[in-house]
């Protein structure tokens, strides 16, 4: 007997038919203007958007406990990250490294005394998406017509062989497009679990393992890192629906939660003395080191030495003998 998946409606999946034969792609400038469309369906408002976002994270950082949890959250109408409300709805979850009692032991960890949400699927074996997997994920969004999320963990699973010849690029690129196309043509978030490189860098897009193809094709990237200070990991998030952003999580090893915190990331992903420093000079702009001391108690001197190490690292900003918080814009608030 062969082992079950997807296919439980047509023992013959359908072929899934182009979006363009339902969306229509080309217009006059002046009908264009005047067409009015419809906001971008969110899953996780803000955050994760119709379309494809690839969540990429080093191994071990906790991309599988986020995105249960956030299948979980969409797929129960609560908040994700014990922070974001989200509309409930259908959610396919594709564990394909886990197992169902790996999978059973995980959630009950993350619901505590919750009821599993029956509207959530979980799923360990899947085919290919260029080999049936689509046709798959098309079947389970027909037979759940309100579905807000596909989540694939991971995306190596599901990406199917290149097709000889194709260089890197255009084979990520591909790829993805697997993904998008039904992405698009349900108007549903696909979630797409990846790494990340080894070698560190300054531009978290370039740390998605992969050339340059995957990002490109997607709709949405998401970075989750570990963080210094007091935040146990930072998620940067960019896309074309959402604004680019970073926002400071910590983990909850025992219920195997992560929660959104509060406030600019920088808050908490830098050391108590940055942080408070950081927090005084943002409420009170052009604040000098002497002022910073007296508010908050700190010693004089490590103020003066952390206000001149923060300008260095362009945290703060010198401003007419005080101290201003540059704006970088996107900070997760």
């Amino acid at each position: 007997m062969s082992e079950p998946h997807l296919y439980s409606a047509h023992p013959e999946p359908q072929p899934l038919q182009p979006a363009q034969q339902r969306i229509r792609t080309a217009w006059t400038a002046d009908d264009l203007m005047a067409a009015e469309f419809p906001e971008p369906r969110w899953a996780v408002p803000g955050i994760i958007s119709e379309g494809v976002n690839l969540l990429a994270g080093p191994p071990k950082v906790g991309k599988s406990w986020l995105s249960l949890g956030l299948a979980l959250s969409v797929a129960g109408g609560g908040r994700a990250m014990d922070s974001v409300a989200v509309e409930g709805g259908p959610v396919l979850y594709l564990a394909l490294e886990d197992t169902p009692r790996r999978l059973q032991t995980r959630m009950r960890k993350l619901l505590g005394t919750d009821r599993a949400p029956s509207g959530l699927t979980l799923a360990t074996s899947c085919p290919p998406l260029p080999q049936g997997g689509n046709e798959a994920i098309a079947q389970w969004v027909d037979r759940n017509p309100d579905a807000r999320m596909v989540v694939v963990d991971v995306f190596a699973k599901m990406r199917g062989p290149s097709a000889p010849g194709t260089s890197a690029y255009d084979a990520d690129y591909a790829a993805v497009g697997h993904a998008k196309r039904i992405a698009d043509h349900y108007g549903i978030a696909m979630v797409l679990v990846h790494h990340v490189r080894k070698a560190g860098s300054d531009d978290f897009l370039a740390e998605v393992s992969g050339t340059n193809g995957l990002a490109g094709a997607a709709d949405a990237t998401l970075v989750l890192k570990r963080a210094r200070g007091q935040a146990d990991g930072v998620l940067h998030v960019t896309g074309r629906d959402v604004d680019e952003a970073e926002y400071a999580l910590r983990f909850y090893a025992e219920a195997g939660a992560w929660q959104l915190l509060e406030g600019p990331a920088a808050d908490h992903t830098i050391g108590d003395t940055r942080a408070t420093v950081l927090h005084y000079v943002r409420e009170h702009p052009g604040a000098k080191p002497k002022q910073i001391a007296e508010e908050t108690g700190l010693d004089p001197a490590l103020v003066r030495q952390t206000c001149s190490r923060m300008a260095n690292d362009v945290q703060l900003v010198r401003e007419a003998g005080g101290y201003v918080v540059p704006d970088k814009g996107g900070s997760g608030s």
